[in-house]
């Protein structure tokens, strides 16, 4: 399988910590997922992703990127890979538009499904697969029942994006799940501004405060909810990772069919697919 990290902030951040530094480091991972490597961030609302199919911890290019990026969204990816070849095609995060999206999980005999899942894809959409990873495919199915919501242009609510993630995964499930060996679908996904995370079968944690920040008495964006949770539902910081990092951040982990993200205004969102409800964090 792969490993994800994420993070909106409301300040532009560093990730050199998150991708090299700590011990268990997205870089560190690679050693166990060494098919490829990518990571996204957003320059003026607009995507940047570099992708390289190497092991991340031994890539120049991966020590470079790291070192420089600045952004306040940020989407990276080790790929261990289970359905596709080892190409620059098939390394995540995929975009399209502003659209970024990384997954971790696997589709049981992709290759039987393949066509069902590629005609779900909008006429319109699929001739942008280019690659041949189920991620990829799901991708586009996902955009697809985003645009049911308006153009992709614009940027969608979390509510909106939660709907098309549910018709998507139940659809796939539908198509693709076997008794004994259901889909995973865990995945994150961006336009820079609003970020959603999913997790379906492989395990995903989430950060949105530290016990201590280490630049408390020079950051001009400090606030409560920097160093404790949220009473307001508005956070600085909202991270995402298959693993906890070592480091100051507070992780809770989602447990399967879990949905959690923030909008445009920085606000956490939550819910289960199973549920309707989508929730404001701390609120009832």
């Amino acid at each position: 399988m792969c490993r994800l990290f994420g993070f909106r902030s409301v300040i532009p951040s560093q990730v050199h910590r998150s991708l090299l530094a700590a011990e268990n480091a997205l870089g560190v991972q690679s050693n166990q997922h060494p098919d490829g490597w990518g990571v996204a961030f957003y320059v003026d609302g607009s995507p940047h992703i570099t992708r390289n199919p190497t092991t991340a911890l031994g890539d120049t290019l991966f020590h470079r990127l790291s070192g420089v990026v600045s952004s306040e969204t940020v989407l990276a990816h080790v790929r261990k890979a289970t359905q596709g070849d080892n190409s620059v095609l098939n390394c995540h995060p995929f975009q399209y538009g502003r659209w970024t999206f990384a997954h971790n999980g696997d589709v049981p005999n992709f290759s039987q499904h393949q066509q069902a899942l590629r005609n779900l894809i909008a006429p319109g959409l699929r001739r942008f697969v280019l690659g041949d990873t189920d991620s990829e495919v799901l991708f586009f199915i996902l955009l697809t029942n985003m645009s049911q919501h308006g153009p992709l242009s614009r940027s969608l609510t979390l509510e909106e994006i939660v709907e098309a993630l549910r018709q998507t995964v139940s659809t796939i499930r539908s198509i693709c799940d076997e008794a004994s060996k259901p889909c995973l679908l865990t995945f994150m996904l961006t336009d820079g501004v609003t970020f959603l995370a999913a997790r379906g079968g492989k395990e995903l944690f989430w950060s949105t405060y530290k016990r201590r920040c280490s630049e408390r008495n020079t950051c001009a964006s400090l606030s409560d909810e920097c160093e404790a949770p949220s009473k307001t539902g508005y956070v600085n910081h909202f991270i995402v990772s298959s693993e906890p990092l070592q480091g100051e951040n507070v992780w809770e982990e989602l447990d399967d069919g879990d949905v959690v993200g923030v909008d445009h205004r920085m606000r956490v969102l939550f819910t289960n697919l199973e549920r309707k409800n989508l929730r404001v964090l701390n609120t009832a």
